[in-house]
């Protein structure tokens, strides 16, 4: 099982990135798939979730209405829409399988002007 996240980088507040989380020896549309985030002295947190079924998303207060989370079963690749990013979104992007310990590298989202 492999988890690899892209698509981190800096960007200005008010702009948008798209996470990417590239799945391999499983197939995403089996299972919950989320999206977290820690910065340096904190605890990973929530940003995102998806059910297996692709019925039901949860989302953090913090990027509720700016945050989309998706999934491309033919590219077994889950995905991250960050819109009207802010400085305190700055943090490392981790992609998480439900219910396993599989998680990505991280990739970095910096947002600064």
């Amino acid at each position: 099982v492999q988890l690899v996240e892209s698509g981190g980088g800096l960007v200005q507040p008010g702009g948008s990135l798209r996470l990417s989380c590239a799945a391999s020896g499983f197939t995403v549309s089996q299972y919950g798939m989320s999206w977290y985030r820690q910065t340096p002295g904190k605890e990973r947190e929530l940003v995102a979730a998806v059910t297996r079924g692709g019925g039901s998303v949860v989302y953090a207060n913090s990027g509720r209405g700016r945050f989309t989370i998706s999934r491309d079963n033919a590219k077994n690749t889950v995905y991250l829409q960050m819109n009207s990013l802010k400085v305190e979104d700055t943090a490392v992007y981790y992609c998480h399988r439900d219910m396993s310990n599989f998680w990505g590298r991280g990739t970095q989202v910096t947002v600064s002007s």
